[in-house]
């Protein structure tokens, strides 16, 4: 059996409703399903979760936004309507609505988690109903019952290992089960929702609890690409990639999977198949455990913003025991998260995203750095991009640093940061925000020359 994820973008309109019928029923393996919220209906459009999270701002002890509240009944509106389904499900979509406000009114936090999951669990009960106006046996089975016991750690939640015993269960089901995605449930019985994107999360927990024999991935895209297509024009499609790879390029800013939810089949060895719902004929991606290595040592570029760079500099700092520990559990104290710690003899820096220095937390590490590790001299470098170079075969390559260092020459950036790990799967480059398009498509014409190829 397969298990089948349908993106925002799947699952916008009762025209990708049908769509999305149409390809779970054109293969009887796919028996669980897993949807997203109502997505964009065109480029200007709000996401359904968006709306969610207005809502749940705007909402205090004397009502609430009642335009954003009929804006999200609409959406659902559109879509009920257009599969001339019955009424009813609209009321009842506006009665848990207004039960989340009601019993989360006064905490804040459950209350935004809730609001933001019902985009998901409302899609998969309207999803169910249209398969089962279809005259397929069709299950909604909301998180809780399908086991997808979580952390309670709003907005952040974590899989339990135990949950994946329960999931398994859902084997035994007969008919298409409809799992809405993003969510779980505590074992204090609160909602509590996933990193943001995290339907994929969800899908990928269920295809390794049901032990499929493939995860689907629905979005609106042929295939990953080797680029941002946003950034570099008709980049190469990837016919396959590994986890590992996948799992580098996802967490340094490609969109199309999100970088948590390989795990869970990672563990397993499920592969994975990227396709697009308005074309699923076309044989996508697929993210496996091995694939061939090919004479192309790197199959994908990466690129993100919105870092800095906190410099640090202490004359025998090498000489002095603890320091990089002391200077670590100051950022722990704060909930600081660092991705990268290049260093010399007299000075490291701490490459991190610059949100985490809001809310007065930059002026905190600042003064506990400078009298606790009685340092020299500390510094912040903002508007930083980190580009990240990946591909199994590069460990294999000779020159492929050399390649990168000239390209980012001839873009103009200046470099501020190298760092290469030891598994040699990626190669990653801090350079300045302003330049991180010219510095992409320079890698780019160097790694992917030309520009028709197709990269097994």
């Amino acid at each position: 059996m397969k298990v089948a994820k349908f993106g925002g973008s799947s699952v916008a309109n009762a025209v990708q409703y049908k769509k999305v019928a149409n390809i779970i029923l054109s293969d009887a393996e796919r028996k669980a399903v897993v949807v997203s919220a109502p997505g964009k209906r065109h480029s200007d459009d709000v996401k359904t979760t968006d709306l969610l999270i207005n809502l749940a701002t705007s909402i205090n002890e004397n009502g609430y936004d009642e335009a954003v509240f009929n804006a999200i009944l609409d959406r659902y509106k559109e879509i009920i309507e257009g599969l001339t389904l019955d009424d009813e499900l609209l009321k009842s979509i506006s009665d848990s609505l207004q039960e989340i406000i009601s019993l989360y009114r006064y905490d804040e936090e459950r209350l935004l988690d809730a609001l933001k999951s019902s985009g998901e669990d409302n899609n998969a009960k309207v999803m169910t109903a249209y398969l089962v106006s279809l005259g397929q046996k069709a299950t909604y089975i909301s998180p809780k019952e399908a086991g997808l016991i979580v952390t309670d750690e709003p907005g952040n939640a974590q899989i339990l290992p135990e949950a994946y015993e329960k999931v398994a269960e859902l084997r035994n089901r007969e008919g298409i089960l409809v799992i809405p995605g993003f969510f779980g449930y505590s074992y204090q019985g609160h909602i509590v929702t996933f990193p943001r994107g995290g339907s994929d999360i969800t899908g990928s927990i269920i295809a390794a609890g049901m032990n499929a024999v493939e995860y689907e991935n629905f979005t609106d895209i042929d295939s990953i690409y080797c680029v941002n297509p946003n950034m570099v024009k008709n980049p190469c499609a990837l016919k396959e990639i590994t986890y590992r790879e996948m799992r580098e390029l996802a967490y340094s800013g490609f969109s199309i999977f999100h970088d948590e939810a390989l795990q869970p089949i990672f563990q397993k060895g499920i592969p994975v198949c990227v396709k697009n719902t308005n074309h699923p004929e076309a044989k996508g991606t697929r993210i496996v455990l091995e694939r061939e290595l090919n004479e192309e040592p790197v199959i994908g570029i990466a690129s993100d913003a919105g870092f800095c760079s906190v410099n640090i500099t202490k004359y025998l700092m090498n000489r002095e025991l603890g320091f990089g520990r002391r200077l670590l559990a100051i950022l722990e104290d704060e909930g600081i998260l660092y991705e990268h710690t290049p260093s010399g003899i007299d000075n490291l820096s701490i490459i991190l995203r610059e949100h985490q220095l809001d809310n007065g937390k930059e002026e905190r590490v600042f003064n506990r750095i400078r009298q606790e590790l009685l340092v020299d001299n500390v510094n912040i470098e903002r508007n930083l991009a980190m580009i990240m170079v990946v591909g199994e075969g590069m460990k294999h390559a000779v020159g492929i640093a050399s390649k990168a260092t000239q390209a980012l020459v001839d873009s103009g950036s200046n470099i501020k940061m190298i760092n290469q790990g030891s598994s040699e799967v990626s190669m990653v480059f801090g350079v300045d925000g302003d330049s991180v398009n010219r510095a992409v498509n320079c890698l780019y014409n160097v790694y992917f020359p030309v520009q028709e190829k197709t990269f097994q």
